[in-house]
């Protein structure tokens, strides 16, 4: 921490491994404020481990990086209790910058609360993920328009988001977002909804096909109150964009897109809120 300005630069490092009775624990771990881990819990299939900001959020100046791997054959699911929130930064900007690494035979699931970018707050995060072969992940990130209730919405001065994911050392996802207040960047946020809540999933296993029947399930989680659409990336690679008129509507979506894909993974019907 640099106590002359009051900027934080945390991180987070985690290894995810089995032991000899087949349970997935935490090999390894490091991490510095502003992140704060939950003691982890393992539910007799899979590692919960619970990232907590105990702070108000994130500042101008604030830096952290995050480094996770999943070891071979290892479980994990990685969340957080409460949302994020990025605070109005006069000048200055918040920087996240996150590896995600899933070794062969081993899965995991990446499920955040939602992301609050506050009036005038610049945010910039980076994303990299490497799935070896054989192993598998469900990435979901979150986007509120802001304190909606006080008001806020898309007042943020700028957020640059960047996306990369490797499956078996070949790139399939790339995505850029740059979004502003002050251009027409948030058309399509505002559309069809005013206050849009936004969510992104990629899902990486070749244990799915194309014509699966839960694919249709998922469409037909398309409403008035939320879009949703699926696309197709590689043999190995899916994504999920949700549009949602509200953040009730958006949780109650993701939450069946859970429960609907959980029937091919059953993985993704461990509880996220053990602390």
């Amino acid at each position: 921490m640099n106590s002359t300005l009051g900027k934080l630069s945390g991180h987070l490092r985690i290894v995810c491994s089995v032991d000899a009775d087949g349970r997935s624990y935490l090999s390894r771990q490091s991490f510095r404020a502003p992140l704060h881990l939950s003691k982890a819990y393992w539910d007799g299939d899979i590692l919960l481990v619970n990232v907590v900001n105990p702070t108000a959020g994130l500042f101008a100046g604030d830096e952290i990086k995050v480094d996770v791997r999943v070891a071979t054959d290892a479980k994990l699911l990685l969340t957080t209790p409460s949302a994020s929130r990025a605070h109005a930064m006069p000048s200055g900007v918040a920087r996240v910058k996150q590896r995600f690494a899933v070794e062969s035979g081993a899965w995991l699931e990446v499920w955040p609360e939602l992301f609050i970018p506050q009036t005038d707050c610049r945010y910039q995060q980076r994303t990299q993920i490497d799935v070896a072969a054989g192993g598998e992940l469900f990435f979901v990130e979150t986007l509120s328009p802001g304190r909606v209730a006080r008001g806020e919405c898309f007042g943020f001065s700028e957020l640059r988001w960047a996306l990369d994911v490797r499956h078996d050392d070949v790139a399939i996802v790339r995505e850029r977002f740059h979004l502003r207040r002050d251009d027409d960047s948030l058309h399509a946020l505002n559309q069809p909804f005013a206050n849009g809540y936004a969510a992104s999933c990629h899902l990486i296993s070749n244990r799915i096909a194309s014509d699966h029947g839960c694919w249709d399930t998922v469409r037909g989680l398309h409403s008035d109150d939320v879009w949703i659409g699926v696309s197709h990336l590689t043999e190995a690679g899916w994504m999920i964009k949700v549009l949602a008129r509200d953040s009730v509507a958006l949780r109650k979506s993701l939450q069946s897109l859970r429960g609907i894909l959980s029937e091919v993974f059953p993985a993704l019907r461990a509880s996220s809120r053990k602390l």
